[in-house]
């Protein structure tokens, strides 16, 4: 278990002090893929660096299996780190080095017998699926392809913990589906809790089960995914999950009530619900707004409907929905948020 408790960094600059992060508590619980999202200068990389306690913190604690990391002499600290490793953005290879010699370099800095270091390097090549390019150098490989050996030389010391800094911006959309495909593979194969730092929705979405939402230097929001992202509370975290926006005000049709779907991991949006209301039930509804999301093979998110017929039209349509397995029901007023 990693613990960050009150955890606040800063950093001097010509005027004054700049808070990178205040007051910061997150609790990644073992086997998690913990997402940590927000936007640019929000302090995420500040915070996956005083994970490992690349930055110390000006204030606050990071406590690993209950092992407070600040409190570690550098030769205890080095140690730790071989449990919790990271692969970057950039990838960060030796490009003078094979792919057979990056995944060996931290073996080799542990004092592994080269014999051993290479055997466990050809056993990382077939995990990411790669055994055919261990003679090859980075330059001959594709972004995708080098991030798996990145991801590779991260799990040569056997971690407990993967840090992963906005591990595939660099890399288009299908690459980071196999990129995120393969850690979770390493996260439920060999156990291994894993923590993305990025900006982009759709990583957390497809791959996390927690998530926390930074918003200059503060947790604004955190919980599992499918909570955060079906009712985000904050105006940060509403910003991520709608980049669009969302429908702040809907005025009321004369003889229309709006009614709020909110769809809680059932394959609801998969149905077509709204044609069955109006066969079953003979009732029209007007879909006035709809934000969903599939995450981790489930449906979640919102939708507004507007519905005629008077209160008794309107109480029937909300017990037919209500019907639906992991959908909830509630009727709105003047306005939606």
């Amino acid at each position: 278990m990693i613990e960050i408790k009150n955890l606040s960094k800063t950093f001097p600059s010509a005027d004054n002090t700049v808070e990178a992060l205040k007051n910061v508590s997150i609790t990644i619980n073992d086997g998690d893929i913990y997402g940590i999202i927000g936007m640019s200068g929000a302090g995420k990389s500040t915070l996956v660096r005083c994970i490992n306690m690349l930055e110390r913190p000006t204030e606050g604690s990071v406590l690993v299996d209950g092992v407070d990391l600040g409190g570690l002499s550098d030769a205890e600290l080095r140690k730790v780190r071989r449990n919790i490793t990271m692969i970057f953005q950039n990838f960060n290879l030796l490009m003078q080095r094979t792919c057979l010699k990056n995944i060996c370099f931290p073996l080799e800095l542990a004092g592994v017998s080269k014999a051993e270091a290479k055997k466990r390097a050809l056993e990382l090549l077939e995990v990411v699926g790669l055994p055919d390019k261990a003679n090859a150098y980075p330059a001959q490989l594709s972004g995708g392809q080098q991030q798996r050996i990145a991801i590779a030389r991260a799990l040569a010391t056997n971690p407990k913990v993967l840090l992963c800094d906005e591990a595939t911006s660099a890399l288009d959309p299908k690459t980071t589906h196999s990129v995120l495909q393969l850690i979770r593979e390493i996260n439920q194969k060999l156990g291994i809790t894993v923590i993305i730092i990025t900006h982009q929705m759709s990583v957390v979405e497809e791959i996390c089960n927690k998530v926390a939402i930074l918003d200059h230097g503060v947790v604004v929001e955190k919980g599992p995914v499918s909570e955060v992202f079906t009712r985000p509370q904050s105006e940060a975290a509403r910003r991520l999950v709608f980049p669009d926006g969302i429908t702040e005000t809907l005025p009321i049709q004369d003889g229309e009530a709006h009614i709020r779907l909110v769809f809680n991991g059932a394959g609801a949006t998969n149905t077509p619900m709204i044609a069955q209301l109006a066969m079953d039930k003979h009732i029209a509804a007007n879909i006035l707004s709809a934000n969903t999301k599939t995450i981790e093979g489930k449906s979640y998110g919102n939708m507004i409907l507007g519905i005629s017929g008077g209160p008794e039209k309107v109480k029937e349509a909300m017990e037919y929905f209500s019907s639906i397995g992991d959908v909830i029901v509630e009727e709105v007023t003047d306005h939606v948020r």
